[in-house]
């Protein structure tokens, strides 16, 4: 019996086409590099949703003048969901303690992050003290209030009634120093000295020659200066910003051409800025003589200094 053999091709199995790997979004790769979780940041991406939405309710009922009790209730309900002040974060300081500025900024209604009253925060901390010239405060979402405080510089110590303190330099109190502990800077006396503080700053920066020389400045009836200088000695300055200025200025010539600091007087008058009376201490104790008038020199007269009796 015979068995016919039927040839034909044999069938070849069938290969899979390799499928390709689906390309990486731009956004997936700087995710997969971020040294965080996923997970981590889909809780963030989370959180910020709810913040979006909550806020956006939050300011729809104020626009829509819902009352403030239901107003209170969405705030206090954003709280509960984590937007909650937990952390304050304080920049700027320099001389305040740090925990006045943390209990200012925590006397709050209350703590959810909604209901914190920016505005008045930043009132709050500029009227509580002197060193405070301005503040900033804002929300760091979800739980951070940053409160960056600029504060004032000493200008110069006020000495007032037997007492000392510093002052910015628009004259604002800024706190009291001891006269063991003053800082190096210009000291203003009298009432209502510290109101003057630029004008003196201009008056001696007419004269920068002297201006190293001058120890204090006396505010006088509310008018005019005298100034002391580090060698003891008085000037009687006039009334009147630019009178005052015009007469320091001759005053530092006249004791250019030759020198009147630290040679015996005691007091210059300038305030008729025509002339100036110079007297000296006599040498009976508690008594002052000898007051004179010293005329304006020329480099070539220095040597001969023509002095003149005068009027107190």
């Amino acid at each position: 019996m015979s068995r016919t053999i039927k040839r034909g091709t044999a069938r070849r199995p069938v290969q899979q086409k390799r499928r390709k790997q689906p390309r990486q979004s731009i956004i997936d790769r700087i995710i997969a590099r971020l040294p965080i979780s996923e997970e981590m940041l889909t809780r963030i991406a989370s959180w910020t949703i709810v913040g979006a939405v909550c806020a956006g309710v939050l300011a729809m009922a104020v626009w829509m003048g819902i009352p403030g009790a239901v107003g209170q209730a969405v705030g206090e309900g954003i709280g509960e969901a984590g937007f909650r002040i937990n952390n304050v974060q304080i920049t700027g300081l320099n001389r305040m303690d740090q925990d006045t500025i943390y209990k200012i900024a925590l006397e709050q209604p209350s703590l959810a992050m909604p209901l914190v009253n920016l505005e008045s925060t930043r009132e709050r901390l500029v009227a509580h003290s002197g060193w405070i010239e301005d503040a900033h405060v804002s929300r760091r979402l979800p739980d951070t209030l940053l409160v960056h405080i600029v504060e004032r510089t000493p200008a110069a110590i006020w000495q007032n009634q037997g007492h000392l303190a510093l002052i910015s330099a628009n004259g604002t109190y800024l706190e009291p120093v001891r006269a063991d502990a003053m800082p190096d800077l210009p000291l203003v006396i009298g009432e209502h000295a510290n109101e003057q503080n630029d004008a003196y700053k201009k008056l001696l920066d007419a004269a920068p020659a002297l201006k190293p020389m001058v120890k204090a400045a006396t505010w006088v009836g509310n008018r005019r200066w005298n100034l002391t200088f580090e060698t003891g000695e008085t000037l009687v300055l006039p009334e009147g910003e630019d009178a005052a200025a015009r007469a320091l200025v001759k005053f530092a010539e006249m004791d250019g051409v030759q020198p009147l600091l630290n040679k015996g007087w005691i007091r210059f008058d300038m305030r008729d800025p025509t002339r100036l009376v110079a007297r000296k201490s006599g040498d009976i104790a508690g008594r002052d003589t000898s007051e004179e008038e010293i005329k304006p020199q020329t480099p070539s007269a220095a040597g001969k200094r023509k002095v003149t009796a005068g009027q107190g």
